[in-house]
């Protein structure tokens, strides 16, 4: 019998667990606010730096998006390579793009080293492009990254497509061979486990209502008492609620949303994803999708368009139907979503205000950017040089008018289906 369920298709396996650990200590080294991929990128490193630290979750750890994202290693960034070129110029850009061949990179030695059992495979990613027009700028595009960055990305043209996917929807595309996946779910776990093996403390259902400095010290304030902490390292991205004011002036928490079929054959899985690799569109709301870890279902995810669950969950299921029609008779097995944030210039942030150190705003890229600012963020504190990024010096500009109800992005949202409605009947 079939079944279908509103939770994400990860917790199957491997669902995040409660940390019941009782009210959290008066007294603490660092306290880590929010226990994710970057809380928890940022407390291993700080545990086994001897400190004592203390993780604050509002929810179960893991929750969030850790547990709900597609699993895709990509460490993206959402402004291209060309407009940061043309905004920063090109030795800042090409050190925010190497950054995140750093990161990509570094996600692989962590899961290999800490034998974290997360499904990871560097399998690739097909990014296809909607028309002609949108092929040759992708093709620009890639060009100035080999050239400048040294990323080893292909242009495939439609003739070849077959080979990568099975669809006539894309005018050829991208190929990618840095880019693979994981079972977020897994990972998180695998984490979680590092985690507490190094020391750290983990407290869920302990959101925190106020930070503030007394004397050299933070008072970090929950509802089960108050900490008083050397350092504070604030990593809660999407889920920044009205306890961190100054952040969430500065986040757009955007929905992002996923589904997963119904297993399928063997046969199908082969024709329709060859490679068995990661999948995404150049569009400027485009879905992103996957084969799951076992090969046997495909999951699908893009930004949420309808404060209607059902009318969301059909939009994403005729996306998935537009790429392959083949599937128009199949079911879906699970729908679910998480947050993702935005800083108004779309690049994730590294930065320190008023003592405190926020590692954020990873737009829909989390699964590689999440822990790696974590980790940067503890090394900040650990007054590292390995804290230096390339991302600590653009400006975290609160967004005007705005004080964390996203009222605008409708209205965005919108636009971006219209633009890409425009570029499909190019």
């Amino acid at each position: 019998m079939n079944t279908f369920k509103e939770t994400p298709y990860w917790w199957e396996e491997a669902e995040p667990q409660a940390a019941d650990n009782g009210s959290p200590p008066e007294k603490a080294d660092i306290v880590v606010v929010g226990g994710g991929f970057a809380g928890m990128g940022a407390a291993i490193p700080l545990a086994r730096a001897g400190r004592d630290v203390v993780v604050l979750e509002r929810d179960r750890p893991g929750d969030g998006a850790s547990s709900r994202n597609g699993g895709i290693t990509s460490g993206n960034l959402r402004v291209s390579f060309s407009k940061l070129v043309a905004k920063f110029g090109m030795e800042k850009a090409k050190a925010f793009y190497a950054e995140g061949n750093e990161a990509r990179d570094d996600l692989k030695a962590f899961i290999e080293n800490e034998k974290v059992d997360c499904d990871y495979e560097l399998v690739g990613r097909f990014t296809g492009a909607m028309n002609a027009e949108s092929l040759e700028n992708m093709k620009r595009e890639i060009d100035l990254l080999n050239r400048q960055v040294g990323i080893d990305a292909k242009i495939i043209e439609r003739s070849e497509q077959s080979d990568e996917i099975g669809t006539e929807l894309y005018h050829g595309g991208v190929s990618r061979s840095d880019i693979g996946g994981v079972h977020p779910g897994k990972m998180h776990r695998g984490m979680r486990k590092v985690a507490e093996k190094s020391g750290v403390k983990i407290f869920g259902g302990t959101g925190v209502t106020d930070i503030s400095r007394v004397g050299g010290q933070f008072k970090v304030t929950t509802p089960k008492g108050v900490i008083m902490a050397s350092h504070v390292i604030v990593a809660t991205n999407g889920y920044t609620d009205a306890g961190l004011p100054w952040l969430r002036r500065r986040l757009v928490p955007v929905i992002s949303e996923m589904i997963a079929t119904q297993p399928l054959s063997a046969n199908l899985m082969k024709t329709l994803m060859p490679k068995r690799q990661m999948h995404g569109e150049a569009r400027e709301v485009g879905h992103y999708y996957r084969p799951s870890p076992d090969g046997t279902r495909i999951l699908l995810g893009g930004r949420r368009l309808s404060s209607d669950s059902a009318v969301a969950r059909e939009r994403l299921r005729q996306g998935l139907v537009d790429i392959f029609p083949e599937l128009s008779e199949t079911q879906l097995s699970h729908h679910w979503f998480g947050f993702v944030a935005f800083p108004m210039d779309q690049l994730p942030k590294l930065t320190i205000h008023d003592g405190v150190v926020y590692a954020t705003g990873f737009c829909g890229s989390g699964v590689v950017w999440a822990r790696w600012m974590g980790q940067k963020a503890a090394m900040v504190v650990l007054g590292s040089e390995d804290g230096a990024s390339a991302f600590d010096g653009p400006a975290f500009r609160a967004i005007p008018f705005y004080n964390g109800k996203p009222w605008f992005l409708p209205v965005m949202m919108g636009w971006y289906k219209l633009k890409d409605q425009m570029s499909r009947r190019k």
